[in-house]
């Protein structure tokens, strides 16, 4: 994982020498993905060659709009609800891409190009153009300052690898990402938080189903995908995770959404009607997971160190981010203590009473003061 690093940051500063004679470039969107990120005709590679760098900050045009957006690898180098234009370049999967995209956003709606319909066949979407946006959409990207992030850049830089054996001091569960919550108020056994136990993209599916039926998890809870696409996942029909009461909830990145908010009770309700244990799962367990999860334990009692303490352990199994650190602090900060004040509508999380503020919060989006009774009933030792 170091050397992984090491190489990255030695590619970032013989690109850096550059920067300074980036040319004006041109692409059309050649998709518009699940979570409103654009996807670009040109290849990142043809980006770096143009003389653009990780690091630099961009003024991409959107619809005749423009927006300040710096060059990154991943989602996670900017702060949530920031855009970056992501250069994607993996010569082992064979992808050169840009993505244009906002983090946990939807860049799509922000931009007002297009708007999105859920549907229930596979893939759970489609995209609509918003009247006066046509076919093909142009984007240019413009040098504003080059190197104007890097410092930032390297803070956040987070290197995952998918293959087991590159994480040797994990358990099985740490590196499926899959842990109890043991947060103020929540009782023994009775909540876990994990990567997807049925989706194979971060190769710990299997691992994670194994070690949600060695818990005795009785209650699903699905954030990332719609009935058809998580039934459609190789393997399904026999895993554990099948056979247990499940909730597929198809939901976006973006919490403040109206969208996320209504599913989220949606996917509360079943909790309040179903048998414990749960899980909450996404993906990687990371984002959507972190959120739902961090306003559960608000809810039940958890400090704000205690919430950020759980949320973290995602970045130590996945990126070995440790405590104590100025990317530990950043991270935490940008990413749950952001996203819960969000939602709260508070300004610090560490200074707010959490357990009433996170009932507010249901209360807001739809659960009835007897069904946050339930959840916390059944939740509880």
């Amino acid at each position: 994982m170091k050397k992984l690093l090491s190489l990255v940051l030695v590619l970032i500063l013989a690109l850096s020498a550059v920067s300074a004679f980036a040319e004006v470039t041109e692409a059309d969107v050649t998709e518009i993905q699940k979570y409103g990120n654009l996807v670009l005709s040109l290849k990142g590679s043809e980006l770096l060659e143009a003389g653009y760098t990780y690091g630099d900050i961009t003024t991409v045009t959107i619809n005749g709009n423009e927006y300040e957006m710096p060059v990154g690898s991943n989602y996670s180098d900017v702060d949530q609800g920031s855009m970056i234009c992501r250069v994607v370049i993996k010569p082992d999967t064979n992808e050169d891409m840009i993505i244009l995209a906002i983090n946990m956003g939807d860049l799509a709606t922000t931009s007002g190009i297009a708007t999105k319909e859920k549907t229930e066949a596979d893939p759970g979407y489609i995209w609509h153009l918003n009247e006066g946006v046509t076919e093909p959409i142009r984007i240019s990207i413009a040098m504003k300052e080059p190197g104007g992030y890097y410092d930032q850049y390297i803070i956040h830089q987070l290197v995952r690898s998918e293959n087991r054996e590159d994480y040797p001091e994990l358990s099985d569960e740490e590196f499926a990402n899959f842990r109890a919550v043991t947060t103020t108020g929540v009782g023994t056994g009775k909540l876990y938080r994990s990567s997807s136990p049925v989706n194979p993209e971060i190769s710990r599916n299997l691992i994670a189903d194994q070690a949600a039926s060695a818990a005795g998890v009785k209650t699903f809870i699905n954030l990332a995908d719609n009935e058809e696409v998580m039934r459609g996942y190789e393997g399904f029909d026999a895993s554990y995770y099948s056979k247990q009461a499940i909730i597929p909830l198809n939901l976006g990145v973006d919490f403040m959404a109206e969208e996320f908010r209504a599913g989220l009770a949606e996917g509360l309700r079943f909790i309040a009607a179903n048998e414990a244990p749960y899980l909450v799962h996404c993906t990687e367990g990371k984002d959507r997971a972190g959120f739902v999860s961090a306003v559960l334990e608000c809810l039940m009692g958890a400090s704000a160190d205690e919430v950020i303490a759980d949320y973290m352990v995602t970045f130590f199994n996945y990126y070995g981010v440790q405590p104590g650190t100025e990317q530990y602090d950043i991270i935490a900060n940008s990413n749950i203590c952001k996203s819960l004040a969000a939602a709260f509508d508070i300004a610090d999380i560490r200074e707010a009473d959490l357990q009433a503020e996170a009932e507010a919060y249901l209360l807001e989006i739809g659960l009835s003061a007897d069904e946050i009774a339930q959840i916390r009933t059944n939740l509880g030792e």
